[in-house]
């Protein structure tokens, strides 16, 4: 009989997953020993130990339907760029983009325990566990972003082989080349503007509270007289909004236009309103806290095995 126990001290001595622990005893029997055999057979135990390193390399991908009419955006990250740019974890994250372009999840811890689209009898994680053991590294699913439309396009852009990738959604009732160029424009200059919100309907109230409050200590150690100071404010948040207010935006390709005339020039010419949809822009690693090691006693470690 497999006890709790038993599954705890298993789990404790090799770092896998706690279903992964019980299957492993009921295989060999109740034999600790041969339930370590066969973690490590399968990559697991191998794996659980790598969990703890920073993934901070890898890709964000983007996955569009043929049509146009659906897609997603992921980051899959691994440690090192030399790993991210195998065939085999490239395919990994292709597949991972094309299965979240349809995904209903939420989370994702909901959406790597989903049936992996390249094999319905694993999950997605088990895929990506099947590659940390195969090429050695830590690796992970860290976010995905999809948008659907029925009267629209969605459209992505990557750039830097993928250090930075979009993915906008445009709503339009008129298909045309056009609309298409439109999207790839707009994708573009999420990527190089970062957008925080759409328009300025979507800035919450903290954040503009907060802005303000800035705003208005700087007027004051700037010596400005009170009477001028909220007045100073208002016209700094008018500033803020046209920076990270994607519609509020100037336009990279010409600065005569925002994003919003620009939308207005090519409704015109399409015959029908344009209008963001969303989007979503994801950097490769940002916000990941990457352990900087003297590459000399990186590798020792690694002869060492470590």
């Amino acid at each position: 009989m497999i006890t709790a126990q038993m599954v705890k001290e298993l789990r404790e001595r090799t770092g896998a997953g706690m279903m992964d622990c019980k299957k492993a005893l009921g295989e060999s029997n109740g034999d600790p020993e041969k339930a370590v055999e066969y973690l490590r057979e399968k990559g697991l135990a191998a794996a659980a130990k790598k969990s703890g390193r920073v993934a901070a390399e890898g890709l964000v991908m983007a996955y569009i339907s043929d049509d146009k009419k659906a897609g997603s955006l992921v980051e899959v990250n691994c440690e090192t760029d030399f790993v991210a740019a195998n065939e085999d974890f490239v395919n990994l994250v292709n597949n991972v983009a094309k299965q979240a372009s349809a995904s209903v999840s939420k989370t994702v811890e909901e959406f790597v325990n989903e049936p992996y689209i390249e094999d319905k009898n694993i999950k997605v994680q088990d895929a990506v566990t099947a590659l940390i053991a195969k090429l050695g590294e830590n690796m992970n699913v860290r976010r995905f972003a999809n948008f659907s439309v029925e009267n629209g396009v969605i459209e992505s852009y990557i750039h830097g082989g993928g250090r930075i990738g979009v993915i906008v959604k445009l709503n339009c009732d008129k298909q045309s080349e056009v609309l298409n160029t439109v999207a790839k424009d707009i994708a573009m200059q999420v990527a190089a503007s970062n957008p925080l919100f759409l328009s300025r309907e979507y800035v919450d109230a903290d954040t503009i509270a907060k802005e303000k409050e800035i705003y208005r200590v700087q007027a004051l150690n700037e010596g400005k007289p009170e009477k001028i100071v909220e007045k100073m404010v208002e016209g700094r948040i008018q500033k803020y909004y046209k920076e990270v207010c994607l519609v509020d935006q100037i336009w990279v390709k010409d600065s005569e236009l925002t994003i919003a005339k620009y939308l207005q020039q090519k409704s015109k010419e399409i015959g029908s309103t344009i209008t963001v949809g969303g989007f979503a822009r994801f950097e490769r690693g940002e916000g990941i806290e990457k352990k900087e090691e003297n590459f000399a006693d990186e590798v020792a470690k690694q002869m060492q095995g470590k």
